[in-house]
């Protein structure tokens, strides 16, 4: 989650906006030593040329298929980047969380398997870097950044990542996160995780990368992967992507399946790409899609599954499309934001889109509290399934022990923020509970037929559109994230997708502009989404400044 409110995934405001034991507790007492070095003097890493910057999925395809590159010296090449960057300087990246030490091995298979057999898929060859709240039954460990998770191996991979598996993609490494998506702490620093320390924004090291998929963002962002994958509850995808000037998809939920991967939501959790452009957001997610009978919530996504997102994407796609622009709510919190996304807007105009300028999403500020009862009756069920599957020996079984566990280990654990959250969590009943059933429906009631749907089919729109967010806030371990404003909540509790692209930035820091709309959505948001990238070209490198020079300002 992202957005905050009194949830990890959810915004103060109210607005949208989330080894062995031994060892890792070593790394982490030195992390949070120089957490709190913020601001002693120093220089940012400077990186050096890198062959594969902002290489896309179809170029390194087409080098992989000419002999230009080899899968292993792709892999090579990034994890290079990752131990000459990623641990640089006194404010380091950290979007990296561990390196998967048979990345070379596999790939190297893969070079044999092309030799003899040819492509196995659309990623074959491609370092991919996932989350670290997705399972791997290999020698990665999955701990959603949290020090009661290490040592506890899934007894098998989560469904995407045999989705990978079997496209040929390199699993490179497990990102960073905020801990447990997130989901935490009222109080929240976004980025930062028990185990992998403090994420930071390759745009400014001072800023937050924003979470909770911040390590895929940052490690996106900074060339250290080709693409990676993201999850979201709220914001979680779209709100790293905005900050790190990336493509952010978020799909609908049951278009991608959420076995294995350690839960928020069953109503609201969905997997997505976090990509440099959209065309490698619509190869990625043409490889995480489909049905999977471990996550029931598939079925309803049966035969919507498109085995190739690429085809939908159409540089013209925005001519007589009709978009929404919900002022109410979404734009008005921060000026300099309204301004790169009024820009965005004339793109719009200027590629052939009609745009139905003000609607209003109904209901919308309806939307917080119940969402957080939700959120928090779905989570305890959730987790403590997902822990229950974990095999003998695993150091929490419930949200109980992890309570527990995380006060017995308070300096590691809890040196900044609590887990208020968790505490709010365990005292929720079943999910036949009628205080969840109630909110869950009003979730549903506000989001769709008296929301999105309300509103689309009112103005027979395509698509709607928004800033994502306002810009990367500075990281503050002492208070917490700082948020404006965003516009992820419709999407999210919907569970419709969402995708962000970069629209420009303010003083250096991205600002991403969203598109939402109806369930299984995805070919018309990749189609607008892409014709707006053409023709604005507005992503750019990250700089690794130490902070943002306001001089000029």
């Amino acid at each position: 989650m992202t957005k905050k409110t009194a949830a990890s995934d959810v915004n103060p405001t109210g607005l949208s906006r989330r080894t062995l034991l031994g060892a890792a507790a070593a790394v982490t007492g030195a992390l949070a030593a120089r957490d709190a070095r913020a601001a002693a003097p120093a220089s940012a890493p400077a990186p050096g040329a890198f062959a594969l910057e902002e290489a896309t999925v179809a170029e390194l395809r087409a080098g992989l298929e000419s002999g230009k590159h080899t899968a292993r010296g792709l892999t090579e090449a990034y994890l290079g980047r990752i131990r000459a960057l990623d641990r640089a300087g006194d404010l380091p990246l950290c979007s990296v969380i561990e390196v998967n030490p048979d990345a070379l091995t596999q790939a190297d298979a893969l070079d044999a398997e092309r030799k003899t057999k040819g492509a196995r898929g659309p990623l074959h060859g491609i370092p991919v870097l996932i989350k670290d709240n997705i399972a791997t039954a290999d020698k990665m460990q999955t701990t959603a950044g949290s020090l009661a998770l290490v040592g506890a191996i899934p007894s098998r991979d989560a469904f995407i990542v045999e989705r990978l598996r079997a496209a040929g993609a390199v699993l490179l490494g497990k990102t960073n996160l905020s801990e447990w998506a997130n989901f935490r702490s009222t109080h929240s620093t976004s980025g930062w995780s028990a185990r992998g320390g403090l994420c930071r924004n390759p745009y400014a090291l001072d800023r937050t990368p924003s979470g909770s998929s911040s390590g895929s963002g940052a490690a996106t962002a900074a060339n250290l992967c080709a693409v990676s994958v993201g999850t979201e509850t709220d914001g979680s995808i779209v709100s790293p992507a905005s900050a790190c000037s990336l493509v952010g998809l978020k799909p609908t939920v049951g278009l991608v399946s959420r076995a294995g991967i350690i839960p928020i939501s069953a109503s609201q959790d969905t997997a997505g790409p976090m990509t440099r452009t959209v065309a490698d957001a619509a190869a990625l997610l043409s490889v995480l899609a489909g049905e999977d009978p471990r996550d029931p919530a598939t079925a309803a996504g049966k035969g919507r599954a498109h085995p190739d997102y690429t085809k939908f994407l159409d540089p013209k796609g925005l001519a007589g499309a009709r978009i929404g622009v919900p002022r109410e709510r979404f734009f008005g919190y921060h000026p300099a934001t309204d301004a790169v996304v009024e820009r965005a807007l004339e793109v719009l105009k200027a590629q052939g889109a009609v745009l139905v300028d003000p609607v209003t999403l109904p209901n919308a500020a309806k939307l917080d509290e119940p969402e957080m009862e939700v959120l928090l009756y779905e989570f305890k069920a959730g987790l403590e399934a997902w822990l229950a599957q974990l095999g003998e020996g695993a150091p929490v079984r419930t949200l109980a022990d992890l309570i527990a566990f995380n006060e017995k280990n308070r300096e590691r654990e809890l040196p900044y923020f609590g887990q208020e959250l968790l505490l709010q969590a365990q005292k929720k009943g079943p999910l036949t509970d009628a205080a969840y059933k109630k909110a869950l429906a009003a979730c549903r009631r506000y989001s769709r037929a008296e929301g999105l749907d309300a509103v689309m089919n009112k103005h027979k729109l395509d698509a709607i559109v928004a800033p994502t967010q306002a810009p990367a806030g500075p990281i503050d371990l002492v208070l917490g994230d700082h948020w404006l404003g965003s516009s992820s909540t419709p999407a999210a509790v919907s569970g419709y997708p969402a995708i962000t692209v970069p629209a420009g930035d303010v003083h250096g820091l991205p600002v991403g502009v969203s598109f939402f709309g109806r369930a299984w959505s995805e070919p018309v948001l990749l189609k607008l989404a892409y014709a707006y990238e053409q023709a604005s070209h507005a992503r750019r490198k990250p700089g690794f400044v130490r902070s943002v020079d306001l001089r000029g300002a």
